[in-house]
């Protein structure tokens, strides 16, 4: 039923969903967003009566309406990566067609912390698997609250050094790889690109719509605050379950863009969305990257919602946005050599 709403034209879904398209900024949110935002509100559930599990279940059902297809000519193995107390499981994305040339990447989902699988970025590692011709590492990383903040830093970690030492393995150039990542996943890597700036420098990273300041209070925080699906009722959410007891948010390893210094970091991809309430933050970030000399490259894709990644058939525009930012990495990839 929902594939069927959204096939209708843009007029029809602008109609259903107030009647003019939503403008914010002189930016213009795609209608099927639009719907799906109106349709959203119209069937909000209280937040005290929401559960992690209950969440996850939610995410798992969008992605699999909404994931796209299989990306052909790419084949997927199980990996676990063997950490002090914990096997992190992995998904291996390895092209067939391989360019030996390209770094290999190590992909972290979004969700807060709190939701997210290795499903919700399976078509896009598929994608840039293939455009690169390199090996692309998807974490399953720990959720909170069962596992709280530094937990999913630390696997990410541990799953980013073994790339490193296994790259060859899988056909990519040994002792060298890139982070990527989109909202925690975009954090997780910058993160990860600030610790190992003097050694084990990752050669790319990756950052979409990047939650890089859990303490921002940009104007895009209150300039978005009511869109799907990052509300400021959700981001809440995920900090109460992410984050141990009076731990400061302003601690550089969960707000990096905080980090004065940002000189010496690997070449960095940003994107944004322009109906997202950490729209500022990233921009601001690539903009202090570029000032620190770091060969960094921006856009914005303005008519979409923090988490397109995860929905990339919800609109034509998703699945072009992804497109797009594939063959960028793929470029990158194969010149960081």
């Amino acid at each position: 039923m929902v594939r069927l709403a959204l096939s209708r034209s843009d007029a029809a879904l602008v109609k259903a969903s107030g009647g003019s398209p939503r403008t914010v900024r002189g930016m213009t949110l795609d209608p099927r967003f639009q719907f799906i935002e109106n349709q959203a509100r119209a069937r909000a559930i209280p937040w005290d009566q929401i559960t992690p599990a209950w969440y996850r279940a939610q995410t798992e059902a969008g992605s699999k309406i909404f994931g796209g297809a299989a990306v052909s000519g790419v084949r997927v193995e199980s990996v676990f990566v063997t950490g002090r107390s914990h096997s992190v499981p992995c998904r291996l994305y390895l092209p067939t067609v391989r360019d030996n040339s390209a770094a290999m990447l190590v992909y972290f989902h979004f969700g807060g912390g709190v939701i997210g699988s290795l499903e919700t970025a399976h078509r896009f590692c598929g994608l840039i698997a293939r455009a690169a011709g390199a090996p692309v590492l998807s974490v399953e990383y720990r959720l909170a609250p069962e596992f709280k903040f530094p937990t999913g830093l630390d696997d990410c970690r541990q799953a980013y050094l073994w790339a490193i030492e296994n790259a060859a393995r899988y056909g990519a150039p040994g002792g060298r790889a890139g982070v990527g990542g989109d909202s925690v996943g975009g954090n997780f890597a910058t993160v990860l690109a600030q610790e190992f700036r003097a050694a084990r420098a990752p050669v790319l990273q990756l950052l979409i719509y990047p939650a890089v300041d859990a303490v921002s209070e940009t104007p895009s925080m209150h300039d978005f605050a009511d869109a799907w699906p990052l509300t400021s009722e959700t981001v809440d959410f995920f900090m109460k379950h992410y984050l141990p007891e009076a731990f400061d948010p302003s601690d550089p390893r969960l707000s990096p863009g905080r980090t004065q210094n940002l000189s010496g970091l690997a070449p960095a991809l940003v994107y944004t969305a322009g109906f997202d309430m950490l729209l500022d933050q990233g921009a601001a970030y690539a903009q202090r990257l570029q000032e620190a000399g770091v060969r960094t490259t921006y856009h914005c894709f303005e008519s979409l919602p923090h988490g397109f990644v995860a929905f990339p058939a919800l609109a034509p525009a998703t699945e072009q946005a992804i497109q797009r930012i594939a063959r960028e990495t793929a470029i990158a990839l194969k010149g960081s050599r």
